[in-house]
This record gives C-alpha cells, sequence and structure tokens, in this order.
C-alpha cells in the first residue's frame, strides 16, 4: 500500500510528548511543538486540536528499543500511547525505531548552539520536538512512505 501525504511523528516521553510534522513530497520532517503530559497523558484536547489542524495521513510514534532490539517499559508505554492514537482519534499509526534519537537531537541542538549563538536552555527545550522530526526523518528514509 502506498504511503502518502502529511505525517505527525511523535517522541513519546512521561512528562513531554515532542512533536513534528513532515511530508511524503520532500520526505522531510520538521519539529512542530511539545505536548505536556503527566505519567505519559498528554492533553487529549490539544492533540485533537494538532489533528483536526493537520490533518495528517499518518502518525508516526518513535518506539523506544534498547540497543539489543529488544523492549522495556519505555517501549511498552510507547506501544500503548500509539494505540490510544489510534483508538481516540482513528488515525492511522506506524512505530518507528528511535533508538539514539534523543542524543541525536541533543547534538543537533547542542551544533545550532555553537554557531548561532542560541542560549542552551531554549535548546534543552526543544529536544523533544527535534527527536521527534528525526523518528519521522527515519520513518521517510526507510521507505516506508
Amino acid at each position: 500500500m502506498s504511503k502518502s501525504g502529511l505525517l505527525l511523528g511523535f517522541d513519546f516521553g512521561l512528562r513531554q510528548i515532542g512533536v513534528s510534522v513532515g511530508q511524503t513530497l520532500t520526505a522531510s520532517a520538521r519539529p512542530l511543538c511539545i505536548l505536556d503530559a503527566r505519567s505519559g497523558q498528554p492533553n487529549w484536547q490539544q492533540v485533537t486540536a494538532l489533528i483536526d489542524e493537520w490533518m495528517p495521513d499518518y502518525l508516526v510514534v518513535g518506539l523506544p528499543l534498547h540497543m539489543d532490539g529488544s523492549e522495556g517499559t519505555s517501549a511498552q508505554l510507547a506501544r500503548k500511547f500509539a494505540a490510544r492514537l489510534h483508538g481516540r482519534l482513528g488515525c492511522r499509526v506506524e512505530l518507528q525505531d528511535e533508538r539514539l534519537s534523543s542524543s541525536e537531537a541533543r547534538s543537533q541542538l547542542k551544533d545550532m548552539h555553537t554557531t548561532n549563538g542560541h542560549s542552551a536552555r531554549v535548546a534543552h527545550n526543544k529536544i523533544d520536538a527535534v527527536a521527534a522530526a528525526l523518528i519521522l526523518q527515519s520513518w521517510l528514509d526507510s521507505g516506508n512512505s
């Protein structure tokens, strides 16, 4: 089945959920925003508003696997979040291996800080959204679109 159009990516976390937007036409993704969460539960009205605004064809949720590919508690919680997205919103949801996405996001933001003079605090607040963009970009690059 061909997958095309607009996508939203999610970097699930217990306190914050990073969100990115991407499209298959350009095979590119960019950070969008960060949603606050309580014990992994976002404000579902905010999530619904994002879906209504962007009308994505797919949602891509990062799956935090261990380096050996096994799943731990974080992966189980991300799967549960993905299932809730599908159940509550009726959207198609894909899972994408997100190993090292947060460390790569930190590295990219550190590089931006060094070259652009942004404060480290501002960069730190963007990590989850950048990680969501990396997850979505990885999904696009893997030929899923």
